[in-house]
């Protein structure tokens, strides 16, 4: 994977996912395990910026789960996810922060609730990401109602809610989400996310999309409504040129390999042109 990055995509810079390594495996092994990927992108001239939950993190429910000794599990998972990230090389890590059940969600005084207690775990989790190293924590926007934050009201809120924390923690901001209209309507718009939004964003997570789904396509797919150009200005207007942008494709599973990185280099020279 190293040898991908850093030779046939031509990058430096990667967010490295947990789908490759599970906070939960037993710690020694995790370690080592760890350290060969580390070796390996050092290697090859890639820097682990930081990293983040893949597919497998995002369907629990994490800290906004319905029982408490799930929400409990969920801390213990992202301190451990915490570990994972300095055994990396990295200092920085990110993730979606939970997902509130059908029930709880139809619910407002049960949502205040939990919504409180999952800023009270990110406060905590800052404290132990402190203790061990870390120096930011990233929490991704999502495009479900569900979702805590989904929309730019409840990532301003989110933000300002966790500001004091004993290290920054900074929104993830993803285009395709940003972009959901089905979900946002007029909002969906980088812009005015970025305005909003801007002075709180860490990272941004790239990917091709319709506006109609979450889609996570490549850059050859020729339905998506993004260019290199319109990222390009929308990220210059919005004074985030300095941010990082990682490419979050998710092919189809049953896709051939061949073909995934094809398109994922056909992708990464487009968006360099």
């Amino acid at each position: 994977m190293a040898e991908i990055c850093g030779e046939e995509l031509q990058t430096d810079h990667i967010q490295f996912s947990w789908d490759f390594i599970d906070p939960w495996w037993p710690e020694e092994s995790r370690k080592r395990i760890a350290a060969r990927f580390r070796q390996a992108f050092t290697e090859h001239g890639v820097s682990i910026d930081c990293t983040f939950g893949g597919n497998a993190a995002y369907a629990f429910p994490h800290l906004l789960a319905p029982d408490k000794d799930q929400r409990g599990i969920a801390f213990e998972y992202f301190k451990r996810a915490a570990d994972l990230t300095l055994e990396l090389g990295s200092s920085v890590m990110g993730s979606p922060a939970g997902t509130y059940s059908v029930s709880d969600s139809k619910d407002p005084g049960r949502k205040e609730e939990l919504y409180q207690e999952m800023i009270e775990a990110l406060f905590s989790l800052a404290d132990y990401g402190k203790s061990v190293g870390l120096t930011q924590i990233q929490i991704e926007a999502t495009p479900l109602l569900n979702e805590e934050p989904h929309d730019i009201e409840g990532s301003l809120r989110l933000m300002k809610s966790l500001e004091g924390s004993a290290i920054p923690i900074r929104l993830l901001l993803d285009w395709g989400h940003a972009l959901f209209k089905p979900l946002l309507g007029e909002e969906a718009d980088m812009g005015v996310w970025m305005k909003t939004c801007g002075p709180y964003i860490g990272a941004m997570h790239l990917q091709q999309t319709d506006g109609l789904w979450d889609e996570h396509w490549d850059f050859t797919h020729p339905e998506g409504m993004l260019t290199a150009e319109s990222i390009k200005k929308a990220t210059h207007e919005g004074g985030l040129d300095d941010v990082y942008q990682y490419l979050e494709i998710v092919p189809r599973y049953e896709e051939f390999s061949e073909n995934v990185l094809d398109g994922m280099k056909r992708t990464m020279d487009y968006l360099r042109s």
